[in-house]
């Protein structure tokens, strides 16, 4: 454990994302107990202050894939969002998608992945130490992927498709070039948001 997050020598995140969910599902359990008043403004106040941050906490390094195998991590994590807004007054019996509406919340996969192309653009811009670590192609626009990597073992293969910097590179090359020549971060979350 370094930092608050669990580690492992398999570089496989589950531990660390157990971690996080039975956190959060003690303090939903707790304010299940306590919090009195279960309006919409105050529970999400709430959420986003005391539930969110566990199941958050340095995600860019432990972001399970959408790929065969990690559903199950991607579905136990939404598991905790789903939880806690059945318990907002009126409209907890609605379906999920229907509460996020109401709420405006996204799901946190969807979450995961802007955090991912705003840490990739402050890369970009200079604002954060990951921007070395980027393939960036000869326009300057798109990402490529590491061709050395295909050289390496299969497990090295599997790992290197997880980490950030490969993991974002099929998102990025999707967004409009507009939003990748944003001037500021803020400019880039409002294209993000129009996209």
């Amino acid at each position: 454990k370094d930092l608050g997050v669990t580690m492992s020598s398999s570089m496989l995140w589950l531990d660390q994302v157990n971690a996080s969910i039975s956190k959060a599902n003690k303090m939903i359990c707790w304010i299940a107990r306590n919090v009195i008043s279960r309006d919409d403004k105050t529970m999400i106040a709430i959420y986003k202050s005391l539930i969110r941050p566990h199941i958050e906490y340095c995600v860019q390094l432990w972001n399970p894939v959408a790929e065969h195998g990690s559903w199950n991590l991607i579905l136990s994590l939404e598991s905790v969002q789903r939880r806690f807004t059945r318990l907002i007054d009126e409209i907890g019996t609605l379906p999920y998608s229907q509460r996020l509406d109401i709420l405006n919340l996204t799901t946190l996969a969807e979450r995961r992945n802007r955090g991912d192309l705003i840490e990739t653009f402050k890369a970009i811009m200079g604002e954060s130490c990951i921007g070395n670590m980027l393939n960036v192609s000869r326009s300057g626009l798109k990402f490529v992927s590491d061709s050395r990597i295909s050289k390496g073992n299969v497990k090295v293969q599997n790992l290197s498709k997880k980490f950030f910097t490969n993991r974002v590179v099929g998102f990025w090359n999707k967004l409009p070039n507009d939003v990748k020549l944003s001037k500021s971060v803020n400019d880039f979350k409002v294209g993000l948001e129009e996209f």
